[in-house]
């Protein structure tokens, strides 16, 4: 018999979703992409300023990728249990929490006097990252219609992959151009002033008396915890090599100051990644996850045969990242496909796997580098990725050969995140546009205007099956 875990009992009434996309709403999400987008700038922060902060800060850059697993240990030990604990609290007052905390993280590692304090900040970014995306998964789709759902979900998303695109690499440029203290002490002041955005204009969601948590063996029985297994696996292989990624490109060629470039160009392949997930989420996801997995082994075990040459390294690392760019979509939908378990709690262990991952990636990544250098790195990465594909390849439970919706969130949706990339970057505009109409009290939507920016990614057509 299953059985499941029940959150404390709260006496708050749950809130209703709306019948009806309002303009508070519509901040709301906008305000949850761009929450998203610093989520994983602070998360990312030290891959492009690795060497720099290690010359800062007297260290060695494999003890600096340190930081890297610090964080992700915090998140991978306590998502779980920090989602279940605070789920009968406002979902606004955890949210806003979080950015504050990215921000006071941001704070302490930007005026850091030493390695063990940018540690410490560190692992107070990842209790916060701990919470932020169970809350924010969870608080958009129930501030939309229940037909939107999937939609709001697959535009706070788009945040991430923005924060892959653009907020890593813009970090990294200002890093290398006017200090690393800046960058992160800019992402501290950004932060911050979206807490206080969040705090002023964010709907009000209450909390959840009885999140369905499930247990260990009804998640074996579904196929999730494969799913969870496959995706730390991937995330470890990935990070083994995208840990040292800044000084990689040095060695093959690039210049100490153009990593931030660099960055950039590898990060936009991956757009590439997130196209193809989109298009085949839904027809064919077992066969695309299997493809792209396979594809990292083999880019990442090439990277050392073509170390000599910039070019070639570019292409070979290009395809590398591409075929990742696929796989968080493919993850996550294969997680809530499953069923069986509350969707927030279906994030929160894809969360924790996910950063368990990163953790054991970046410390692996480490000793190697530490004991081979950095040339035995994509070696080491490439058999950890082959153990993923080996096991997506036996769990066909967890990967179906065909997709199909779970009830309470329409993965279908999750190909909107292919559109909503570019529609990040206008959500302030939209923002503002909203703002005189929710000072005013109105909660009608504008129908004799057509949609633009993060409202057309939400209140576009919905195929139903």
């Amino acid at each position: 018999m299953q059985t499941s875990v029940s959150s404390p009992r709260t006496t708050s009434t749950p809130t209703p979703q709306p019948h009806r996309l309002t303009p508070a709403a519509v901040v709301g999400i906008a305000v949850l992409g761009l929450a998203c987008f610093f989520a994983i700038t602070t998360e990312l922060l030290p891959v492009g300023l690795l060497s720099t902060m290690s010359t800062s800060l007297h260290v060695s850059e494999s003890t600096m990728g340190i930081v890297v697993t610090v964080y992700a240990l915090a998140v991978a030990l306590l998502a779980l249990p920090l989602t279940w604990a605070t789920a009968r609290f406002p979902r606004k007052t955890i949210l806003v929490a979080t950015l504050g905390g990215y921000a006071l993280s941001n704070v302490i590692v930007a005026i850091a006097p030493s390695f063990a304090v940018v540690c410490a900040g560190r692992v107070i970014g990842g209790i916060a990252h701990a919470l932020f995306f169970s809350v924010a998964s969870a608080y958009a789709t129930r501030i939309v219609p229940p037909r939107l759902a999937g939609r709001a979900i697959a535009f706070v998303y788009s945040g991430s992959s923005l924060g892959f695109v653009i907020g890593v690499p813009l970090a990294t440029t200002v890093g290398d151009r006017f200090g690393w203290r800046l960058a992160v002490g800019g992402v501290a002041v950004a932060a911050a002033a979206l807490a206080l955005v969040a705090l002023a204009f964010l709907p009000r969601v209450a909390g959840e008396s009885s999140p369905h948590l499930g247990s260990p063996r009804a998640w074996q029985r579904s196929g999730l915890l494969a799913v969870v297994t496959a995706d730390l696996l991937l995330f470890a292989g990935h990070y083994v090599v995208y840990t040292y990624i800044g000084p990689y490109l040095v060695t093959a060629g690039l210049g100490a100051g153009e990593v931030g470039g660099g960055l950039l160009i590898l990060a936009g392949t991956g757009i590439v990644g997130l196209l193809l997930a989109g298009a085949f989420v839904d027809r064919a996801p077992r066969q695309t996850l299997l493809v792209a997995v396979g594809a990292m082994a083999v880019a990442l075990a090439a990277l050392p045969f073509v170390h000599g040459s910039l070019v070639a390294t570019f292409v070979v690392a290009g395809v590398w990242m591409a075929a990742n760019g696929t796989t968080g979509t493919l993850f996550m939908a294969a997680a809530i496909r499953a069923g069986g378990i509350s969707p927030d709690i279906a994030g929160a262990l894809i969360n924790a796997g996910s950063n368990v991952g990163i953790a054991a990636g970046a410390a692996v990544g480490a000793r190697v580098f530490g004991m081979a250098g950095l040339g035995a790195l994509p070696f080491a990465a490439a058999v950890v990725v082959a153990a993923s594909f080996a096991l997506i390849a036996v769990a066909r439970r967890g990967f179906p050969l065909h997709g199909h919706s779970q009830p309470t969130l329409s993965t279908s949706s999750i190909r909107t995140i292919t559109t909503s990339v570019a529609v990040v970057t206008s959500s302030i505009s939209v923002i503002t546009s909203a703002i005189p109409t929710l000072r005013t009290g109105s909660v009608r939507a504008q129908r004799s205007q057509p949609a633009t920016g993060s409202v057309a990614a939400v209140t576009g057509s919905i195929r139903r099956p």
